[in-house]
């Protein structure tokens, strides 16, 4: 068996199938992971209430990375560190949101908003702990008008999580920085990571991992830096790498 320590998984597109399930066969593979005293944690762009059932599915009492590294738990309900999304960055990518029609959503500590549920009062932009801001349009120009207009005021990561959305995250939040943290708090390097994903919010983690594997059903740039491509998340791919590549049954 290759000197693995952690397995981080994304979420949705990876671990999870297209009804939002953890197959038995990954549910499996990941207990026989957990047995051979490997770390597994969720790196997923979730927040933590979203993430946090699917931990406990599992019987996961191990870290978690959250809205794509803007959380980080050393285990479920113990953070270890936040890090916020400015609250005037936010009323600037909602107005944006509105004055483009699209939808939109963002993560606080606080809940959950979107185009549907915004807070009240709307404009109490500082009343809340902000953690992530997400565009979602099928509309590709528009899409694009969206990302160069936000690429040029700085200060933000950009990410996706489908070709059809954006993910913004405070500069320098990302899935592998939060994994970075996590090696130094158990005391193993980058060398010794499994990370899977299908997404750009991953991509910065599969390319820093030991073994950065891409999902078959991964869009194509994702493909493109993987160390490895795997099945498809409905031909339970995580499941494959885990026997294959990192237990080697």
């Amino acid at each position: 068996m290759a000197d693995y320590k952690i397995i981080a998984l994304d979420m949705d597109g990876t671990v999870l199938n297209d009804r939002q399930e953890i197959s038995e066969e990954n549910a499996a593979a990941i207990r026989d992971a957990l047995d051979a005293g490997i770390t597994v944690c969720f790196a997923t762009g979730r927040g933590f209430q979203s993430a946090y059932p699917y931990a406990e599915q599992l019987g996961l009492d191990t870290p978690l990375i959250t809205v794509n590294g803007g959380e980080l738990w050393r285990r479920p309900n113990v953070l270890h560190r936040r890090t916020q999304l400015d609250a005037a960055m936010v009323e600037r990518l909602h107005k944006l949101a509105l004055q483009s029609d699209v939808w939109f959503w963002t993560y606080a500590v606080e809940g959950i908003f979107n185009r549907e549920q915004w807070m009240e009062p709307a404009g109490a932009y500082e009343s809340k702990h902000w953690l992530k801001f997400g565009y979602y349009s099928e509309d590709a120009p528009l899409l694009a008008d969206i990302l160069r207009t936000i690429g040029e005021w700085g200060g933000l990561e950009i990410t996706n999580s489908s070709p059809f959305n954006l993910e913004i995250n405070p500069f320098g939040v990302t899935k592998a920085a939060a994994l970075g943290e996590l090696c130094e708090l158990l005391g193993c390097g980058m060398q010794q990571v499994v990370a899977m994903g299908d997404s750009l919010n991953d991509l910065a983690m599969i390319r820093a991992a030991g073994l950065g594997v891409a999902m078959g059903n991964a869009q194509d740039a994702v493909k493109d830096e993987a160390d490895y491509v795997t099945l498809t998340n409905e031909q339970h791919g995580v499941a494959h790498v885990i026997r294959n590549l990192v237990l080697k049954e």
